[in-house]
């Protein structure tokens, strides 16, 4: 919950709009951080729930090209 407390922290008076995690141990520290950090800030609603279209393309609203 600290760690979510940082991070809304720097996301709403700081003007941080990502953040880069480097965990010390992987892949331990980093399941830690999604099963018990993530749902904190998606709760906060800081981090999505779903993704709104079916591709990484539709994710960050690419055009498909014309073939």
């Amino acid at each position: 919950e600290s760690i979510a407390d940082t991070i809304e922290h720097w996301f709403r008076n700081e003007g941080a709009d990502g953040f880069n995690l480097m965990p010390p141990a992987l892949p331990d520290s980093l399941d830690d951080f999604v099963d018990h950090v993530i749902p904190v800030l998606q709760k906060r609603g800081l981090f999505r729930t779903h993704y709104e279209g079916r591709t990484l393309r539709d994710h960050l609203g690419l055009r498909r090209p014309s073939n």
